[in-house]
This record gives C-alpha cells, sequence and structure tokens, in this order.
C-alpha cells in the first residue's frame, strides 16, 4: 500500500501534529513499508499453529501459602516511635480533630 505525503499531512492535521515537508516526505515512504511489510504477514499460512501470547510457556513459581503466627503487639509496637494505649499514635493530619 502506496502512502502519499497528503495522506501523512492529512493524518498529522487529524492528530493535530506540526509536521515539516521534509518530515512528510521522510515519513511516507517509511510508513508504506511498514504497511506493505504487514501486508506480508498476512498472507502467512498459520494452519495448525496455535494461538499464544507468548512464545515460552511460562509458570509462577510460588511457595505454599502456609498460616503462621504473626507478630504479637508488644513485638510490632516495639519500635514505633510513639505509643499510647496499645496503638501507635501519629500526628494529627486534618484540622479540627474532628470524628470521620
Amino acid at each position: 500500500m502506496k502512502i502519499s505525503e497528503e495522506t501523512v499531512s492529512h493524518v498529522a492535521r487529524l492528530a493535530r501534529l506540526a509536521m515539516s515537508e521534509a518530515d512528510r516526505a521522510t515519513l511516507a515512504p517509511q510508513l508504506s513499508e511498514i504497511l506493505e511489510y504487514a501486508e506480508q504477514l498476512q498472507q502467512v499460512d498459520l494452519e495448525g499453529v496455535e494461538p499464544t501470547s507468548h512464545p515460552f510457556e511460562q509458570t509462577n513459581v510460588l511457595r505454599a501459602d502456609v498460616a503462621r503466627e504473626g507478630l504479637s503487639r508488644e513485638a510490632a509496637l516495639a519500635n514505633a516511635p510513639d505509643v499510647e494505649d496499645g496503638q501507635v499514635r501519629v500526628p494529627a493530619v486534618l484540622d479540627g480533630g474532628g470524628s470521620a
């Protein structure tokens, strides 16, 4: 498929792209070659070829999900900079300090 400089100019205008004449002259044959290659790919015989999204089979290697004991409250609060009534105390983020 042959792409003309007028077609490149028209598409550039639709995309609101500023394009010089030199750019149009360069892009027109390049785009033509790309479309010709795509046409060649359309003619490849794929009879019996399984569809795939990746050329190699991929599997996730995950460890077993095993429940285990978590941190105690004391251990979790051990490095907190400020603790009050068994909870981490943080500076107020909202003005007024009202309830949510």
